[in-house]
């Protein structure tokens, strides 16, 4: 199964459920063919849960979801080694993060100490409990929510963490009509209970190696490193985003050109997901927030500072 077909499969079953926000829909599933986490910030009640629980049930993958509370401790997470009287031998009890798809709910709800527990598995892909490593299934995929409004009894995310994110997302509210829409949908049953699997994890596994083919030509490579060199160098920013940026840039314009059917990037895919992919990366000055400064607004001074590269001839 191509990507393309892979892709459209996902987000016109998400989107059965998900109403009127195609483009939100269609960045989660870039996310996913790119092999990364999603942060997804906004204000309760408008689909966080619900959009992870629809792509899970999609794909037919295994899903836990974890509500992260204040007294909650990393081996909630990971799992434990408990002692069987039995044998006489400690055995492993997995914890919630030996899914593919785990929804980490209100995650600056939990200490930096439990948010850390997170850290290997998104990058590594695997937790180490008691000195032994387990490796988590694959595709594996961290769909974390956070209420930005709310600051009261929660823990900002340390950069470390916001890093492993590949994108951040927010849902906003629905238009008039698509509400009255989801009114509808709603009356006698929820359209989550209607939906199937559409795509085989295989074909997902699949789709994420295909896209890795996708040509990104030297001039494209340029303007992706030079958009993250540029919040290096912004004077309202304090902390620019790292190489891990770059490549999470890189990555996501090869999903989303792979998803218009293209096996090759255009600047257009880069200025797309620039936002999306760096925004949460951005560490702006003191200063700059007095002035109501944002990451959003810095790449947006970046994108329309810096000139759009033209094209080679793609060699054979």
């Amino acid at each position: 199964m191509e990507v393309k077909d892979v892709a459209d499969r996902l987000v016109t079953n998400v989107e059965r459920v998900i109403v009127g926000k195609r483009e939100v829909v269609e960045l989660t599933v870039v996310s996913l063919l790119a092999q990364g986490h999603i942060l997804i910030e906004d204000v309760p009640g408008v689909g966080k849960t619900m959009l992870a629980r629809t792509l899970a049930k999609s794909l037919g993958c295994t899903f836990r979801r974890i509500q992260f509370t204040p007294d909650m401790l990393p081996s909630d997470v990971t799992g434990v080694s408990i002692f069987n009287q039995k044998t006489r031998e400690f055995e492993f009890r997995p914890g919630p993060i030996m899914a593919q798809i785990v929804l980490t709910d209100e995650i600056n709800r939990a200490t930096p100490k439990t948010q850390a527990a997170l850290l290997e598995a998104m990058q590594e892909l695997q937790v180490t409990v008691d000195g032994v490593t387990y490796e988590l299934p694959s595709p594996f995929l961290v769909l974390a929510t956070q209420n930005p409004i709310e600051y009261e009894g929660t823990f900002p995310l340390p950069e470390a963490q916001l890093d492993r994110f590949i994108t951040r997302i927010r849902l906003g509210y629905p238009s008039l009509a698509d509400e009255i829409a989801i009114l509808d949908s709603q009356q006698f049953v929820h359209p989550l209970a209607k939906i199937g699997q559409v795509v085989t994890v295989e074909d997902l596994v699949s789709a994420q190696e295909a896209l890795k083919g996708v040509y990104v030509d030297d001039l494209v490579k340029r303007y992706i490193v030079d958009i993250v060199a540029q919040t290096r160098r912004h004077t309202e920013v304090y902390l620019g985003a790292s190489p891990r940026g770059s490549l999470a840039l890189y990555r996501t314009s090869q999903a989303r050109a792979s998803m218009a059917g293209r096996d090759y990037v255009l600047p257009d895919d880069v200025k797309a997901l620039t936002i999306p992919t760096l925004a949460h990366r951005l560490i702006v000055s003191p200063s700059a927030r007095l002035k109501d400064v944002t990451g959003d607004s810095v790449l947006r001074d970046i994108l329309g500072s810096l000139p759009v590269p033209g094209a080679h001839v793609r060699p054979d």
